[in-house]
């Protein structure tokens, strides 16, 4: 692991800043993510949560079991603030908002997830305009739920779709940016061992 990935490290969690192409956790084919990476240097270290491959930024890492419970909990309960920069397509007519729109797995079309009011799961987004940029937008997100791709697809939804968004933009959004345009630029939790707040926030790459 990079040592420029290292946000922080103590004796009970660390927390990295993943770039974009890595998966958080070992796939079928593809080994190599930012967990075995991690776990190189820190074999303690145990996931607790994940980023999408395409999805740079701050990633945690209980160290033990204790902390990994902990930690797991506290995503359970919704302890953990996270925010994400994206830029979208297009602008949006009002300078905030909140999404709010069940999905669930497109199983013919997995990874693929889908808006279903009937039998999604609760899936809510809180989005605000950073700034607009020609024919494109930057927004800062906070998501309330953590449904997979649940960003991508609220933005797509909402007719903003993610610049690079392989899966969920149009051919011509798609070829506007040579990666997904989105990153976890902030997180905030309670530390897993004495419950005091730690919050990082890393710089956003595009």
């Amino acid at each position: 692991m990079s040592p420029e990935w290292l946000v922080h490290l103590d004796d009970h969690c660390l927390v990295v800043n993943k770039p974009s192409g890595l998966p958080s956790v070992p796939g079928r084919v593809l080994l190599d993510c930012a967990a075995s990476r991690v776990q190189a240097q820190w074999p303690d270290a145990r996931v607790v949560h994940r980023l999408d491959m395409d999805t740079s930024g701050l990633l945690i890492f209980a160290r033990g079991a204790e902390a990994q419970r902990t930690l797991s909990r506290a995503f359970e309960q919704r302890q953990v603030q996270k925010r994400y920069v994206a830029l979208g397509a297009g602008t949006p007519s009002m300078q905030s908002g909140t999404v709010d729109l069940p999905l669930i797995v497109d199983w013919p079309n997995r990874p693929r997830q889908i808006v279903d009011p009937i039998h999604g799961k609760p899936s809510v987004t809180h989005w605000r305009l950073l700034a607009s940029q020609g024919s494109t937008c930057r927004l800062e997100l906070e998501p309330i739920t953590g449904r997979s791709h649940q960003l991508r697809v609220h933005l797509a939804a909402i007719g903003h779709p993610i610049l690079g968004d392989p899966l969920y933009a149009p051919e011509d959004v798609r070829a506007m940016y040579p990666r997904l345009c989105l990153h976890a630029s902030a997180v905030a939790f309670p530390h897993p061992a004495h419950g005091a707040p730690m919050a990082f926030e890393c710089e956003v790459p595009f």
